[in-house]
């Protein structure tokens, strides 16, 4: 008798670990990607002859799930995309910006919105501070690109706690409209510091210095 209470308790215990393993989703440009890991179709930087990084488990998101016992969701992470639909040379990117793919993130407890990077880089538009009723052209500036972005995010996925991270070396205009946003939508916002990089992105010490920031700044 005293074994088959020993053995449902275990049970439960599995049952109830299992229940409290939380997924963790990513919307993200090529910081995040790694190739084989993002929907077929986008553009990975990773594995890249220019950069030591070489295998997912070095990455940040990667690290970041396995120290903590989570599960992949998904990772909607396209290399060279913007937040807003403005991208390079002022094109319409409307179709592979973080607004498009807003809603492809599965069922996730967390989200990570790892963004901004090609905007500073791609000079889009910063445009006014707008919270609501945007048209068309408004989703062409960076504020309001970001802005729809995280109301989209509430909206589909009510549950899941969103994270916003900012990567280093960015233009301030872009650093500071985020601090603002973020502040306005109560989303937290971890600002990334001194990630060593090859060719403009993460190497192994870059990524595992954003896993230990991550670490840092939440605490669950």
């Amino acid at each position: 008798m005293k074994k088959i209470i020993v053995s449902a308790l275990l049970i439960m215990i599995g049952i109830g670990m299992s229940a409290q393993t939380k997924k963790v989703s990513i919307l993200g440009d090529s910081y995040s990607t790694f190739d084989g890991a993002n929907p077929e179709g986008y553009a990975p930087f990773y594995p890249n002859d220019k950069n030591d990084v070489t295998q997912v488990e070095q990455t940040w998101w990667s690290l970041y799930i396995k120290a903590n016992g989570y599960q992949l969701e998904e990772n909607n992470s396209w290399g060279g995309t913007t937040i807003c639909n403005t991208g390079y040379g002022g094109m319409d990117v409307r179709s592979t910006s973080f607004i498009a793919r807003a809603d492809m993130l599965g069922e996730p407890d967390i989200i990570f919105v790892f963004g901004g990077t090609n905007d500073s880089w791609a000079n889009s538009p910063i445009g006014e501070y707008k919270y609501s009723s945007w048209t068309p052209d408004d989703l062409k500036f960076f504020r309001s690109g970001l802005s729809k972005l995280l109301v989209l995010l509430k909206f589909y996925y009510p549950r899941a706690k969103i994270y916003a991270m900012l990567n280093s070396e960015l233009k301030e205009e872009i650093n500071e409209s985020c601090r603002t946003i973020c502040q306005h939508y109560n989303v937290q916002l971890i600002e990334l510091h001194d990630i060593d990089k090859q060719n403009g992105h993460p190497s192994i010490k870059g990524m595992q210095a954003i896993y230990e920031q991550l670490q840092e700044a939440i605490k669950e």
